[in-house]
């Protein structure tokens, strides 16, 4: 838990697929770190009768996989399957009973892997978070646990987004305290980030109190959200591993503009991810991206505007390699320098000179083939 490799491993696992007038594509990438601790769901079409429900969820793990794997493969079963969603489950289904069917699900998942530890005769350590949505013909519930986060975009802005649950947060750092612990270097007693998760057993086994009253609960947050036919654009969902170098606001209008050049979410989603590790995020990643028919569009325009800031760019570090003359060629961090001190029309919003890391690496590496493999480790942001 918080190692780091001598080099980020950059190869990617990728989804996409479509159905309930609905398109997704999934980026994961295990980055800086010694393990790959994320894992991800996407379902189109859920059992029990609800083939107009749709779930998707990514998990990002600590201490371990072993707990964001289980939740992969099982939490929708554990949704689906218990009593308090099944009531729910009329012609009109009730809000609030989904909610409470959702919630009554992650608290199941939660004790189930605790009795499965035991029985191991040793207490599984690892913990995830998790964010997720359901989305039925007229809602969309955002679901989240721990500091992963949601959004969805709507009508070209951030309509709504998940909020973090930190030890920090006045209500976690109550009921923490009330369970006997503290808060400490904005951690659970000094230790752990993420103030709700599910796993993480250690911080579950304070006596006299409930699985929602514990250091750190597995209790999520349920938002339910009327769908907005023509306006609701896509949602996001990722881990920290995103959001730590992306604002809300940067990384919706970088996907914005990303769909306006390609439709292949996947692209796009691997866009996300390494336009990040060049931001300098040193964590794991994943990002599911969920497409509705308002989502933005290609336009032929944005094509063109793209292509031409690729060549400006291909043919800007030609010339300071070149400048350098009898020096030699200058290394990457000089070229990545200063092309970031000038002003360079058109590059991607939210995503700036970062998102262009791959076009500039290409026709560096292809002017210099003989150099030394250093440019991961140099942030594009210099």
């Amino acid at each position: 838990m918080g190692a780091f490799l001598d080099k980020p491993k950059m190869e990617k696992y990728n989804s996409h697929g479509e159905g309930n007038n609905l398109r997704y594509g999934l980026s994961s990438m295990q980055g800086w770190r010694v393990e790959m601790e994320d894992a991800h769901t996407a379902v189109i079409g859920l059992p029990h009768g609800l083939d107009l429900w749709s779930f998707f969820a990514v998990y990002d793990g600590h201490a371990g996989s072993q707990v964001a794997k289980y939740c992969c493969e099982h939490l929708l079963e554990h949704i689906t399957s218990n009593s308090d969603f099944q009531s729910a489950l009329q012609e009109d289904p009730s809000v609030d009973s989904v909610k409470n069917g959702i919630r009554t699900g992650f608290l199941q998942i939660d004790e189930h892997m605790r009795t499965i530890s035991e029985k191991k005769h040793g207490v599984d350590r690892s913990g995830s978070t998790a964010v997720g949505v359901m989305i039925s013909p007229n809602h969309i519930y955002f679901i989240n646990c721990g500091d992963s986060r949601g959004l969805l975009s709507r009508g070209g802005a951030v309509h709504f987004f998940t909020q973090d649950h930190k030890p920090s947060n006045p209500l976690e750092k109550e009921r923490i305290q009330n369970a006997g612990g503290s808060v400490m270097i904005q951690r659970v007693n000094g230790s752990l980030a993420v103030s709700r998760a599910l796993g993480d057993f250690d911080y579950k086994c304070v006596h006299g109190k409930g699985p929602t009253e514990q250091l750190v609960s597995p209790e999520p947050e349920v938002y339910a959200i009327e769908r907005c036919e023509g306006e609701d654009e896509f949602i996001i969902l990722a881990c920290d591993g995103i959001w730590d170098v992306m604002a809300n606001e940067e990384l919706c209008d970088f996907v914005r503009s990303r769909l306006e050049v390609t439709d292949d979410l996947e692209r796009v989603s691997n866009e996300i991810v390494d336009t990040c590790l060049y931001k300098g995020s040193r964590d794991n990643m994943s990002v599911v991206l969920i497409c509705f028919p308002g989502a933005p569009k290609v336009s032929p325009e944005a094509v063109k505007r793209e292509a031409e800031l690729d060549k400006y760019l291909e043919a800007r570090v030609e010339e300071i390699i070149k400048k350098q003359g009898d020096e030699g060629v200058p290394d990457l961090v000089h070229v990545m320098r200063t092309l970031a001190s000038e002003s360079i029309p058109n590059l991607p919003p939210g995503g700036e000179l970062a998102s262009k890391r791959s076009v500039i690496e290409a026709v560096y590496n292809k002017l210099n083939p003989y150099r030394s493999d250093d440019t991961v480790s140099i942030p594009a942001c210099l």
